[in-house]
């Protein structure tokens, strides 16, 4: 279940149409999939694209996305700190960020001009679609990260990030997913 928290005001949104509204009218889309299928450490890119193709590829369809991929972290992942730095730096793309989370979670965090810093939790069932050129940053946790999410794009170039070098995210280091 997804979680929507503005620290600054100690405000956190736990009901998913409040969640959906919030975003939304941020232009930042937000969607909850049913997730009924369960994969193990074992499962390959394509059966988890497989089980979620009836709602994938109208998704992909209507948005005129191209390609899908699978990112899977946990506790095993190799260089998961680098990786995890990568990601926890703010930062813009030349495309939406799209993210289906299978599995896990993880916390994406926003810096919108005129609004306070906010995050969501997205958690398994949670489709999120950052706008191209919107400020965030994203977090796996510190330690046992645990995401398996469906990756949505036009065209993966597009997925390079381009850092603001704000340093806004160091504000909220404290705040992490798995703390």
């Amino acid at each position: 279940m997804a979680v929507l928290t503005i620290p600054s005001s100690n405000e956190s949104i736990k009901n998913p149409a409040e969640i959906k509204k919030y975003l939304n009218d941020r232009g930042v889309f937000f969607d909850q999939w049913q997730c009924e299928v369960v994969f193990d450490d074992s499962a390959s890119q394509e059966e988890i694209l497989q089980a979620y193709e009836k709602d994938l590829k109208p998704f992909m369809d209507k948005g005129g996305y191209q390609t899908a991929d699978v990112i899977s972290i946990n506790q095993l992942t190799e260089n998961y700190e680098a990786i995890r730095a990568k990601f926890l730096a703010e930062h813009t793309h030349s495309e939406d960020e799209i993210r289906f989370f299978v599995d896990g979670q993880g916390l994406f965090w926003f810096h919108l001009d005129h609004e306070p810093v906010f995050n969501l939790l997205c958690e398994k069932g949670d489709l999120i679609s950052v706008p191209a050129g919107t400020k965030h940053w994203f977090d796996a946790g510190p330690k046992n990260p645990f995401v398996k999410a469906i990756r949505i794009f036009i065209d993966m170039s597009g997925w390079v990030p381009h850092y603001t070098e704000s340093k806004i995210e160091e504000k909220f280091r404290q705040f992490t997913v798995n703390a």
